[in-house]
């Protein structure tokens, strides 16, 4: 099986932008755009990471800004209209991830969470980084011949040892050909080469054969 698994911890960004509990909204604002970031991590004590301020965070104050109405499912947001401080603009507690977690894990908690950057954190929840949506693209930056190796050595070689399969890999595609005795190696060949790092989709061209 594939041998490369990227974590979190290859693409992230180490030098992560960060607040204090007592940041001012300006404050935040500025540091957002100076960094062209979406999100800052809020922390307290040596780096233990206990909220995020978002641009949807910060919305709030917009929003409400010529009417004190809001409806029963806005009263978070219209709450968030009056802060001015980190502490009582933030989202709490905050969406992390580790380190150590597979590069997919990450992408997967942005999906269902509908964020766009994550703090990573260590086990005792200190800041250690920040993984990106733009950081977990870096994947697809392989090289069509790092890929091809791998695929090579930790796929073909296990899967299909003796096997005359072809294959080439270009932008990301990977397509295979030849013969293939045996079909219900198919769709584990798909599996396993799609579960490398990097690989944008696989075809497959792979004839037939029957023993003789």
């Amino acid at each position: 099986m594939p041998a490369s698994r990227y974590a979190v911890s290859d693409v992230m960004t180490h030098t992560a932008v960060a607040i204090g509990r007592e940041a001012s909204y300006k404050e935040i604002v500025e540091l957002m755009h100076e960094w062209k970031v979406s999100a800052v991590p809020v922390l307290e004590g040596e780096g233990r990471v206990v909220g995020v301020v978002s641009e949807a965070d910060l919305l709030p104050k917009e929003e409400f800004r010529r009417t004190d109405a809001a409806l029963p499912d806005q009263l978070e947001e219209a709450s968030k209209a009056g802060g001015v401080l980190a502490e009582e603009l933030m989202s709490s507690p905050a969406i992390t991830v580790h380190p150590d977690a597979p590069v997919a894990e990450a992408a997967r908690i942005m999906a269902r969470r509908h964020v766009k950057r994550l703090p990573v954190v260590n086990a005792l929840g200190m800041l250690e980084g920040v993984v990106s949506r733009s950081d977990l693209l870096k994947v697809f930056l392989r090289p069509d011949e790092e890929l091809e190796e791998e695929i090579r050595r930790s796929v073909l070689t296990e899967l299909t040892p003796g096997a005359n399969v072809d294959f080439a890999v270009q932008d990301g595609v990977v397509t295979l050909s030849g013969p293939l005795r045996d079909r219900a190696l198919v769709p584990l060949l798909a599996r396993a080469i799609r579960a490398v790092e990097g690989v944008v989709d696989v075809r497959m061209e792979l004839e037939s054969t029957v023993a003789a």
